[in-house]
């Protein structure tokens, strides 16, 4: 283990998106139809990316590792995490396009995801040395399931790298395809320190409904805390000493796009600051929510100051099973 201090608050890695996000419409219109929408914009989007913003939001230094196109979102996503503060010199250029997501947003309805692959799909964590391991107090990868490059055996290898430094993990997932997806997560769980799906992932990727049993679930398989996030529902903690359910805090709710990445920026960040379990829970909930005020995955989150400022005046309610 490097005996020098870590100058990376969390490292970052995974999926970086170039996002093309409407503003709520009322309905998905019929083949040939049209809907009409308030405004259509470009966002920095992609697990790894808006983990890294929000923590800058924060006062984090952190710092993101993924591939971009040589195109013109490629080169906004570039400029614009280094605008809010983000180490982007681990930033790799791949010729071709930018990963990019249309979100479309209706009124009272989850959201509507079509992806392409673009540079992410050639992200197979070579890109990522022990040296840059060892340079953070905390390695996060985003979107496993989502890069086709980046298999379970190269992700417990860099997991394995990780807690040999002892550097803690945190892993989020994406399924698109659920068979391919559990049997990669197998391999990289009993690497993991943190692994922190959604309900609706866990639910694909256990066939389980009920997120305590999911996290029961990933917990067997080798994961060493689980957080399964449950939207309105709020969150379920398990970890080898406690459980704990959490509910949420009343917002109003604009754009549900990045929430889960507020989430995990706000837990990591209560992680960083050696909180116990049940502050992290809390401040992953009020970043979360801070987050679907506005449209966009990284617009409406809270800097350090204001997440300060509304954690002073609202508790989130935990209930410990």
């Amino acid at each position: 283990m490097n005996s020098s201090p870590p100058t990376t608050d969390c490292l970052c890695a995974g999926i970086v998106v170039a996002d093309f996000i409407c503003a709520p419409v009322s309905h998905v219109p019929e083949a040939g139809g049209l809907v009409m929408t308030d405004a259509i914009s470009l966002a920095i989007g992609g697990c790894a990316s808006n983990v890294a913003v929000d923590l800058a939001r924060l006062g984090r230094n952190p710092m993101v590792v993924g591939r971009i196109g040589s195109d013109m979102p490629g080169r906004f996503v570039r400029e614009e995490l280094a605008a809010t503060g983000v180490d982007t010199k681990h930033l790799v250029e791949s010729p071709g396009q930018t990963s990019s997501t249309l979100v479309v947003n209706v009124r009272h309805e989850d959201r509507r995801f079509i992806h392409a692959f673009g540079a992410s799909a050639l992200f197979d964590a070579s890109e990522i040395t022990p040296d840059l391991v060892r340079q953070a107090r905390v390695l996060y990868l985003g979107g496993f399931g989502l890069m086709p490059r980046l298999t379970g055996d190269r992700a417990a290898e860099l997991f394995r790298i990780a807690r040999q430094a002892h550097v803690p993990t945190i892993l989020d997932v994406v399924v698109p395809d659920p068979e391919s997806c559990r049997t990669q997560l197998d391999k990289v769980l009993p690497w993991t320190d943190v692994f922190l799906p959604n309900a609706d992932e866990g639910r694909l990727l256990t066939g389980i409904a009920d997120p305590l049993e999911q996290a029961c679930h990933f917990r067997d398989a080798g994961a060493g805390t689980v957080v399964i996030t449950c939207g309105s529902q709020g969150a379920v903690l398990k970890s080898q000493t406690e459980t704990l359910r959490a509910e949420i805090f009343p917002v109003e709710f604009v754009d549900g796009t990045g929430s889960g990445d507020a989430f995990a920026a706000g837990f990591i960040s209560g992680l960083i600051d050696g909180c116990a379990a049940e502050r992290c829970l809390e401040m992953g909930s009020a970043l979360g929510a801070s987050c679907v005020r506005r449209a966009g995955a990284t617009i409406g989150v809270f800097t350090r100051d204001e997440l300060a400022d509304f954690l002073s005046r609202q508790r989130l309610a935990v209930e410990r099973l």
